[in-house]
């Protein structure tokens, strides 16, 4: 007979996706997407506006019904379970906070539904409100707070009730930069305190890669690649996600006998040896992209000249532009040798093998 764990030996808050599709009429919103979440885990589901990612979080949350496919939550199918009987907390980029209501009522509204006893609510609200540093502010009423504060009340006010599952939509979007980057340090410190599964969909590239364990990129209804922050950025897996994640250098080249041709017919640095021979474009980020002063030792890469600098604070963005008419761009730090240069000057330019990545598609 198999023993029973008890709830302490066991972690909550697994989700799997299985081939969950979604359509609008003629429009596929979501197209056969499968993804697995482990509990604790902190997952981003980023991408552009229409790629499928908030349509994924409601089918997720039970606000939409996929039209094939399944959701699990901890091995148990809720695909068709509705949404308030799924306890997953929700949080939106509205905050949709209740304005007749305190933030210790607001706070204690999804207790309120459960009828909880009023000692325990008391005492959950109080803990709550401590976790996202509002412990003083339970009589305000939302009018009285800022936006940072609204939305660490809609914050609380998800974690109350202790769901194993957290969904932010976009939950700093009607934030300032400064602002968001606050708040995404503490969703963060939040997700290590209660150790909590989090799905957070964004369209911002940078609050994605800081924020989670992993990221799933999205584009027209698919995923196109999961993976750790570094590998998305350093080791993309396709055209879309190196041109959508970060800035990038796409340079057209002709992959012959293990060997990698530039435009020009020079051959580039890279650490892949394909076996293939074909046409194909080699990615490189432009921190990675080195210019040396032609004939200064330099050998290998691109031939061109600098065309245009722009000062951008502790770097310089330099505009490259090779004899076969490449346009490429360069990012150095102002204390490097680098930031020296002036446009006009005859360069060379080249990258660490390690540091290109070879896409065929």
């Amino acid at each position: 007979m198999r023993t029973k764990l008890s709830s302490t030996a066991v972690k909550s808050g697994g989700i799997a996706l299985h081939n969950l599709q979604k359509r609008y009429g003629g429009v596929t919103a979501v197209d056969d997407v499968s993804l697995s979440i482990s509990p604790g885990e902190f997952i981003s589901l980023l991408g552009p506006s229409g790629s499928g990612k908030t349509t994924t979080l409601m089918m997720l949350a039970g606000f939409e019904m996929p039209d094939s496919g399944q959701v699990l939550l901890d091995d148990k199918d809720i695909t068709r379970l509705p949404s308030h009987r799924r306890e997953l907390g929700m949080i939106f980029q509205n905050y949709a906070l209740f304005p007749h209501m305190t933030v210790a009522e607001n706070v204690s509204y999804p207790l309120q539904m459960r009828r909880m006893a009023k000692v325990e609510i008391e005492a959950r609200v109080r803990r709550t409100l401590d976790q996202v540093h509002l412990g003083g502010f339970a009589s305000r009423y939302p009018h009285q707070l800022s936006g940072g504060q609204q939305q660490r009340v809609a914050i609380a006010r998800a974690l109350v009730f202790e769901p194993p599952v957290l969904l932010l939509d976009e939950p700093l979007g009607a934030l300032d930069k400064k602002l968001r980057q606050h708040l995404r340090n503490e969703i963060k410190t939040l997700h290590k305190q209660v150790g909590k599964t989090m799905i957070y969909v964004t369209h911002d590239q940078e609050e994605a890669l800081a924020m989670s364990d992993r990221v799933a990129v999205m584009h027209e209804g698919r995923i196109r690649q999961v993976s750790a922050p570094q590998d998305i950025y350093r080791r993309p897996a396709d055209l879309f996600v190196a041109s959508f994640v970060g800035e990038v250098n796409l340079i057209p080249v002709k992959l012959r006998s293990g060997v990698v041709h530039g435009p020009a017919g020079e051959q580039l640095p890279s650490a892949q040896r394909p076996d293939v021979d074909r046409d194909a474009t080699l990615c490189v980020r432009p921190e990675h992209l080195r210019l040396e002063i032609t004939g200064a030792g330099s050998s290998g890469g691109i031939q061109g000249r600098i065309v245009d600098m722009t000062f951008v604070g502790d770097s310089t963005i330099l505009e490259f532009c090779g004899d076969a008419g490449l346009q490429l761009t360069s990012k150095v730090l102002n204390v490097s040798a680098e930031a020296k240069l002036g446009i006009g000057d005859a360069c060379v330019a080249s990258w660490a093998a390690n540091d290109a990545s070879i896409l065929t598609e």
